[in-house]
């Protein structure tokens, strides 16, 4: 299973939010270029990045601090966060992102979701947010009525690559990401779920790792391995894919413990 740092970027910083709560955030670090290149060297297989100021606004905000990612790092990168137009995506791939990631869209505008997913094969992934259930759009500021179940199903014909699903309820909180909601997910649909959200232990990797024969394949980590709770060597020695081999051991601590 992949172990997926996160970065999220609010004013060109690295930042966690609690519940996806703008009001809440915390800065990590100034320079996510450096935080990105930390990740890569303690073995991280891709980096995840998330542009907070994009999805309150609608449109790509961060490009900048993710172009220097992308040129700084030698693993691939997934970017979402205001991508609503065929444009943006574009402009994203070509910086050099291997996937971006379709939130907004995939409620509001299928066909373009059908549209991206023949044009750019195997590099759409779209993110469902979740609260109770229904998904969640507008960068987290509104739930619609769209069951998460049904709009994976729907994603899943339409040619995406994966879905990533997040329970905005567990996302920042360090309580563990829901396996229920998780495992009726993925056995609903026949393309890899990424679990997002929650995870503050390798013991909660451990437990989505039962997961992955029902088609869990990966979880991205955020808040747990900025305050040290996840090393990212020892989780990826615990569960799954990664680089690790090549990770010098005083590099196996993390930078912002």
């Amino acid at each position: 299973m992949d172990v997926i740092p996160a970065i999220d970027l609010l004013n060109g910083q690295c930042v966690r939010l609690y519940q996806g709560d703008y009001a809440q955030s915390q800065v990590f670090d100034e320079n996510p270029v450096a935080v990105a290149r930390q990740w890569a060297e303690q073995g991280a297989t891709w980096v995840h990045l998330v542009d907070l100021d994009g999805a309150k606004a609608g449109h790509p905000v961060n490009q900048q601090a993710i172009a220097a990612i992308v040129r700084s790092v030698d693993v691939p990168v997934q970017v979402g966060g205001g991508l609503r137009d065929r444009q943006s995506v574009a402009d994203l791939l070509a910086l050099g992102v291997r996937r971006v990631i379709l939130g907004t869209v995939a409620v509001e505008q299928p066909e373009l979701v059908q549209t991206l997913c023949q044009e750019f094969p195997g590099q759409i992934v779209v993110g469902i947010d979740a609260r109770n259930g229904k998904v969640a759009t507008r960068g987290w500021l509104e739930t619609s009525e769209v069951e998460a179940v049904a709009l994976a199903q729907q994603m899943a014909t339409l040619g995406a690559a994966a879905i990533i699903y997040t329970d905005i309820h567990r996302d920042g909180t360090m309580q563990g990401p829901n396996r229920e909601a998780l495992r009726e997910l993925a056995e609903a649909i026949s393309i890899p779920v990424i679990a997002s959200g929650g995870v503050s232990s390798i013991t909660d990797l451990l437990n989505l790792l039962a997961l992955e024969p029902r088609g869990v394949s990966g979880a991205i980590v955020g808040r747990a391995l900025y305050t040290g709770d996840i090393v990212l060597p020892e989780a990826i020695r615990a569960v799954g894919n990664g680089r690790w081999q090549d990770v010098p051991p005083d590099l196996g601590s993390s930078m912002f413990a």
